[in-house]
């Protein structure tokens, strides 16, 4: 295969994200996007399983998402949003507000998933100072959770299982313990709650699915239970919907399966359809509220750069408008649909531990992943695009993949898994 020299002359000189640079296999070199494929600079084409991170709902390059960003373009790219503001991003939060229940209503935007986690928890924690409430300063948070790469997110990551276990030494103490499932469980967790009053500000998780951890899944009615113990107890329940958000599990947003109000939920990933770098914390009005104050001190102390920047509202938008005009969460029901037709006779493959699926969620669980590199090269060979990690095999596809593209897919995850089998 040939390199083309922008590859070649530029990889001395990046630095990739969970890899280990000195035996990391070279990245492939993609020239553009479309749909459901990635083509790579050498002509091949690949079906992605993953939506680049979960990110892509739309598929890539959706004409109405391209147009209304090169809209945006031609008009203003960016301005500060301290002491301005502009129509994409009051027509965004106001549009975000409406699709929220309860009065989830301010919409603080930041650049990252893991920025929007930081900054529930700044809110969080100075709710609590703004109320004269001393010392309510941790969090609770579960196993085998991810919310982040930030110093604060991964506090609240689990510390044994986690990627970010070499910095426990250095992070903040929090109390990170097991999801409650069971009825003896949730009392114990209420229990614990009540014991620890004085130290929580508030209690956060990813809303039926773990994502990073691992993609484990539980029920509505265990967040429900979450959320009203957390509530009672007079903390604030905050939830990471960076994943989970926009469809991905079933509904609009996975809380409304549980018919919950947190006091605040974070958002990002297919906020923008995968085009550009987007999230933000959105909080009840009663949080809000708590920051109003002639004393400058009580303001919220933050304000990324490129905060509510117009072409990632734009883009916001646009996407909105597709669920609004275009039938997604019909196409998502569908994808489950082909996904347990395809993933459960793979519960009898030799080596598979489980398999689960959930909305467009597809996931395979192995007892030993033996050789990961081995898996990436044969799915690419295969003409997908699927990235194992821990010990499972996942796929997030794009809402409007076609029903031949998930055919390919989990053929291919198929025939790439009873291969693997045999090793």
């Amino acid at each position: 295969m040939t390199t083309p020299p922008w590859l070649e002359e530029g990889s001395n000189h990046i630095w990739l994200p969970y890899s280990q640079m000195k035996t990391a296999p070279a990245p492939l070199a993609v020239s553009s996007t479309f749909g459901a494929t990635i083509t790579l600079s050498d002509g091949r084409e690949l079906l992605d399983g993953i939506a680049s991170w979960w990110t892509a709902c739309h598929g890539y390059n959706h004409p109405h998402v391209m147009q209304a960003m090169k809209h945006q373009i031609d008009v203003m790219p960016h301005i500060m949003f301290g002491g301005l503001n502009h129509e994409p991003a009051l027509k965004l939060a106001k549009r975000l507000a409406n699709m929220l229940p309860g009065d989830l209503n301010r919409v603080f935007f930041v650049d990252s998933g893991s920025v929007s986690v930081e900054v529930s928890m700044k809110m969080a924690i100075q709710y609590w100072i703004n109320k004269g409430v001393k010392g309510r300063s941790k969090f609770v948070s579960f196993k085998d959770g991810y919310h982040g790469d930030t110093l604060g997110c991964m506090s609240i990551a689990d510390p044994e299982e986690g990627m970010h276990h070499v910095f426990n030494d250095v992070l903040l103490d929090q109390f990170v313990i097991d999801i409650p499932r069971s009825p003896t469980q949730l009392k114990a967790f209420d229990a614990f709650l009540k014991e620890h009053k004085h130290e929580i500000a508030g209690v956060i998780t990813e809303p039926l699915v773990q994502g990073a951890g691992g993609m484990k899944f539980f029920g509505p009615d265990i967040l429900r239970n979450m959320c009203e113990t957390t509530q009672n107890n007079d903390m604030l329940f905050i939830v990471d919907e960076i994943f989970t958000g926009f469809g991905r599990t079933g509904s609009m947003f996975a809380i409304e399966q549980a018919d919950i109000i947190p006091d605040i939920i974070c958002l990002s990933k297919a906020l923008t359809a995968g085009t550009m770098p987007m999230a933000c914390a959105v909080a009840q009005d009663h949080i809000f509220d708590a920051f109003l104050s002639d004393d400058f001190d009580f303001a919220l102390q933050h304000g990324p750069t490129y905060m509510a920047n117009p072409l990632a509202c734009a883009a916001a938008n646009a996407s909105l408008d597709l669920f609004e005009t275009e039938p997604r969460l019909e196409q998502v029901k569908h994808i489950n649909r082909k996904l347990k037709n395809a993933l459960t006779p793979m519960q009898s493959i030799k080596g598979v531990r489980n398999v689960r699926t959930l909305g467009a969620i597809g996931v395979v669980q192995v007892w030993d992943m033996k050789d990961v590199n081995w898996l990436k090269n044969r799915f690419v060979e295969e003409g997908i695009w699927v990235r194992p990690f821990r010990d499972i095999i996942y796929l997030t596809p794009a809402f409007t993949i076609t029903d031949d593209e998930m055919d390919k897919l989990t053929g291919a995850l198929a025939r790439v898994m009873n291969e693997w089998s045999k090793l």
